[in-house]
């Protein structure tokens, strides 16, 4: 091997340790710092909560293709949904039946949380368009994990 590639080599190796130490060091600094922090007695949430009026939403949803005279006719609710009413309605009792998770019950802060209309409403939606689950935030008031 010659002189200057065992130099080369030599100084490649000295680059390395040299970002290695300042990798370390900059690991150290950090771990430092969230040590050091003020430890507050809150848990950690990944995102903030946000009051979504979840029962006006609801109301909103049934006024407009659930009541007796639903704001929106059955042509419009085809449209919407891409199937009648009728089978929408069926299909969303057979969803209640099969998983709890379609039915109305506490969420983990003990709040009530979204009807089992509008849950079915999100599901069959995003089954007949293939939408995404953020997608339902503005009309029902759901949040992306919740649709999801």
């Amino acid at each position: 091997m010659s002189s200057s590639s065992s130099s080369g080599l030599t100084d490649t190796m000295e680059a390395v340790k040299y970002f290695i130490n300042k990798v370390v060091e900059s690991t150290q600094l950090i771990l430092e710092e969230e040590e050091n922090e003020e430890v507050s007695s809150q848990p950690r949430n990944r995102n903030p909560h946000i009051e979504r009026d979840r029962e006006r939403a609801n109301q909103r949803l049934v006024d407009d293709y659930f009541a007796d005279a639903p704001l929106y006719s059955e042509a419009i609710f085809r449209c919407c949904f891409r199937m009648s009413r009728r089978l929408f309605l069926r299909i969303a009792d057979d969803l209640a039946a099969y998983d709890p998770f379609f039915t109305l019950r506490p969420d983990a802060r003990g709040k009530m949380g979204f009807t089992t209309l509008q849950k079915r409403t999100a599901a069959i939606r995003q089954l007949a368009y293939g939408m995404a689950a953020d997608a339902w935030d503005e009309y029902l008031k759901m949040s992306e994990r919740s649709a999801r």
